[in-house]
């Protein structure tokens, strides 16, 4: 789905409302389509660091060690400190939120307060920062359990706010919390145009950062990526 939609208020949780707001987006569309007001995709989109390439991850991927996925016992995101203090005034979620918009203002305390965000994950444009979350390509939980529980806390909070590696971008608010902890076995992003560049960006980070992968995790890497 693409296309320009009304703002709407944000969900509780993972797949809070949805299918209200998929609701609510349908009509927002369908009454600007009538009055001729609905806008066509921009080319424009999120712009992280480029991960490596297709060949470059399959190597990646192979070297990476498999095994079962640990325990998410003793897990909380205040074990990853983030949003820290880039510059300034601003933290690493608004200095993506500008690196991934359109002609984004920033307030004296680099707030975005206007711009224009393209989700590339569902192909939907925001106007307004409140409905974009930056994701963590890898989640938080995920890195818990594929070997971050052993870091120190000082180690999470760079990985949290890797702004170097294709780890952050910004996305549509309610697809991202329907992705939740998930990983590439359990969910990708809603446009299987993206589901290359999105398995790219989550080998180069794993493979960054030195987390494992379960079997099923690896499988479905592969599978993407050969399609490549």
């Amino acid at each position: 789905m693409s296309g320009v939609y009304a703002r709407r208020s944000r969900g509780a949780g993972a797949g809070s409302g949805s299918a209200a707001r998929r609701i609510g987006v349908l009509a927002a569309a369908s009454a600007l389509a009538t009055t001729g007001l609905l806008a066509t995709a921009p080319t424009a989109q999120a712009a992280p660091p480029t991960p490596v390439s297709a060949s470059t991850a399959r190597s990646y991927l192979s070297q990476l060690t498999v095994s079962a996925e640990g325990s998410s016992s003793g897990y909380s995101r205040d074990l990853f400190p983030h949003w820290i203090t880039q510059s300034g005034s601003c933290n690493t979620r608004e200095v993506v939120l500008e690196r991934d918009g359109t002609n984004v203002v920033q307030s004296s305390t680099c707030a975005a307060t206007s711009g224009r965000w393209y989700s590339p994950y569902d192909g939907a444009t925001w106007y307004a920062a409140s409905d974009v979350d930056i994701d963590h390509i890898v989640p938080l939980a995920e890195a818990w359990r594929s070997g971050a529980s052993s870091w120190t806390t000082s180690k999470r909070q760079q990985f949290a706010n890797d702004l170097t590696r294709p780890q952050l971008i910004a996305v549509t608010d309610n697809v991202n919390q329907s992705k939740g902890d998930q990983d590439p076995a359990e969910w990708m992003p809603p446009r299987s145009s993206y589901h290359c560049f999105y398995a790219r960006m989550w080998v180069h980070t794993k493979y960054y950062w030195k987390l494992k992968v379960d079997s099923a995790e690896k499988s479905a890497l592969q599978s993407v990526l050969n399609g490549c």
